[in-house]
């Protein structure tokens, strides 16, 4: 029997001697990532319909243009003269590749005072990104009186471009 517990005590200090002889080693590292500035856009067309060159009322349409920027990220918005144009203060609709012209303005606000060009600082809409879609209004106007302008379907196309 004193040969047994001989055994087990040598059995049993093999293992706490294999217990201390463990060891282990820790280390860290870093997580980091970057968010940058970042925007997309869709524009709606802008319709006005029928025009009447001889009625003394201004022809009035609105298109949206959605603007979705990483979050505080500012932002300015800008629309082209477009291909008529001779300046964003002189938009021009044209019908096919003739040279009747048909008159048109945009505006940033619903009284139709602001012109929407695309210089910075200037005559464009300055936001802040909310990281989320945000629908901002392009207000149209075509002036009446324009009766120069044959009948027909006039058409331009313009760039709208944001800048961050």
């Amino acid at each position: 029997m004193k040969n047994s517990f001989r055994i087990i005590g040598a059995a049993a200090a093999l293992s706490v001697g294999f217990a201390a002889q463990a060891a282990s080693q820790s280390t860290t590292f870093n997580v980091t990532a970057t968010v940058v500035s970042a925007c997309s856009l869709s524009a709606a067309n802008l319709a006005f319909g029928n025009y009447d060159p001889l009625s003394a009322v201004n022809t009035d349409g609105t298109s949206t243009v959605t603007v979705t920027c990483s979050l505080l990220t500012p932002y300015n918005l800008g629309i082209s003269a477009g291909t008529y144009g001779s300046g964003v203060s002189a938009r021009k609709m044209q019908i096919g590749a003739g040279t009747d012209t048909l008159d048109y303005s945009l505006f940033r606000d619903v009284l139709r005072t602001l012109n929407w060009g695309i210089t910075v600082g200037t005559d464009t809409l300055s936001a802040l990104g909310t990281g989320i879609a945000v629908p901002t209004t392009v207000y149209g106007r075509i002036g009446s009186g324009q009766v120069s302008a044959p009948i027909g379907a006039y058409s331009d196309t313009v760039t709208v471009t944001v800048t961050y």
